[in-house]
């Protein structure tokens, strides 16, 4: 067992994450996986996670490839489960029985009920076993999911769009629109990736957003909505009374704080923010509404070293920006 450098295997791994990005913010408790079974050089079956966690991603390709199956290679974005369910059998016994002759795999389990296991038990059986090949980007691909198995909440992205002098508004409040259509085409691409929304109240009664995904095709991803209020939430919507209050949550991987800037400061405060996404358009506003409230510097050395830029590219007249917590 140990890490694997063909190109070719690096381009199928690639194909099975990209498999397992069908289902993020989709699949309830369970991890989005993506699995790729491959035999004489042709992908033979294809399978990711489903919505709610069933079938997992090495049942929906194993029933596709059906006989071909035998003696092919699987390429799994995370180690198949190992632990009985009344569901039914384990992916680790399913590739076995299936005539698998490689597993390669990008990510070990940190589930306690499946770690290693997974993996000891296909080597058991004689398959040959594979890890670690393209394991960051399974980590990125799957980061909700661990960052629930980790810290016990989702993970949250803040999302802002801004003037180039860091308005969201201006001091009328007027902010429709600051950015243009491909940013706001992007940010709702982003949106239907996650599994709940949230804005503060005063963005809820002043806006009355609607916090939908609007791409033709994608309307059924659009992701559950939250208002931060120690008041009452309108119906449809959740109330969270504190930005820790996340902890609680059941079944989100994925949560986007959207605004306003108390909000956002509440949370960047709390040091709940693991992704920052910044919409910047090529305009002035001058006296407006800032992107941000206090978010407790103490001085502006502790601002440095906290934010790593992942990516950065225009969108129209507009420029994106990608930072994740350093």
């Amino acid at each position: 067992m140990g890490p694997v450098t063909g190109a070719a295997d690096r381009r199928y791994m690639a194909a099975a994450l990209a498999l397992s990005e069908r289902g993020r913010a989709q699949t309830g408790t369970n991890p989005n996986v993506g699995c790729l079974i491959v035999r004489d050089g042709r992908s033979v079956g294809r399978g990711w996670t489903q919505a709610g966690g069933r079938p997992h991603a090495e049942a929906m390709a194993l029933a596709q490839a059906g006989d071909a199956a035998q003696g092919a290679t699987a390429y799994v974005t995370l180690e198949p489960c190992a632990h009985q369910s009344p569901r039914g059998p384990t992916c680790a016994e399913s590739l076995i029985a299936a005539g698998l002759a490689r597993v390669v795999i990008a990510l070990t389990d940190p589930d306690p009920r499946t770690h290693g296991a997974g993996i000891a038990r296909l080597q058991a059986a004689g398959l040959h076993v594979e890890t670690g090949l393209e394991a960051e980007a399974a980590r990125r691909a799957m980061a909700g999911w661990l960052m629930q198995q980790q810290h016990g909440r989702p993970l949250v992205t803040l999302k802002l769009a801004t003037s180039l002098d860091g308005c969201i508004a201006r001091e009328n409040g007027e902010s429709k629109w600051i950015t243009g259509d491909a940013a706001r085409a992007h940010s709702h691409l982003e949106r239907s990736r996650q599994t709940l929304i949230l804005v503060g109240r005063g963005t809820l009664h002043a806006d009355s957003p609607r916090l939908d995904v609007r791409l033709a095709g994608l309307e059924a991803r659009s992701p559950a909505r939250a208002v931060l209020t120690r008041g009452s939430a309108p119906q449809g919507w959740q109330a969270l009374n504190a930005p820790e209050q996340i902890m609680a949550l059941t079944g989100v991987q994925y949560l986007m704080v959207e605004g306003g800037a108390e909000t956002a400061a509440a949370f960047l405060k709390a040091g709940l923010v693991d992704r920052l996404l910044l919409y910047r358009a090529p305009i002035l506003i001058g006296r407006g509404k800032a992107c941000l409230a206090d978010i407790g510097l103490g001085q502006l050395g502790d601002a440095h070293g906290q934010w790593r830029q992942i990516d950065s590219r225009p969108l129209g007249k507009d420029q994106f920006e990608l930072y994740e917590r350093a």
